[in-house]
């Protein structure tokens, strides 16, 4: 191998290296939790632990927020799958309680000046 090889290869590395310290950052936990209920939108930071609940068309639904983290801990539904779903706490996961129509997502930092974009409603 030449010095150029070298080169190539340090060079090649250094990029790897610097995308998945990008990726990492990027992928790590979310700021605030992003809750819509049959049409509206809720925003709750995951710093501020708290319970919530939030009426659907089948009834109350329980969602808590702890150390980050939020999970839906009681829901009217039938099979109960959004309990059993666990935690979510990385932007981009989420859960679901459809039948009573409950979605619940992590969202990145929330708006600087704190109000969602044209987008949210």
């Amino acid at each position: 191998m030449k010095i150029g090889d070298y080169v190539i290869l340090v060079l090649a590395l250094l990029v790897t290296i610097g995308f998945s310290v990008f990726a990492a950052r990027q992928s790590g936990t979310g700021g605030f939790v992003e809750i819509r209920v049959d049409g509206e939108t809720y925003l709750y930071p995951l710093d501020q632990d708290r319970e919530l609940e939030f009426e659907g068309p089948l009834g109350h639904t329980h969602v808590e927020i702890v150390d980050g983290r939020a999970h839906v801990t009681d829901s009217p539904c039938r099979d109960k799958v959004c309990v059993s779903m666990g935690w979510v706490q990385n932007q981009g996961d989420w859960t679901a309680c459809l039948p009573n129509r409950v979605f619940v997502t992590v969202q990145g930092a929330p708006p600087a000046d704190g109000v969602p974009d044209a987008i949210a409603r």
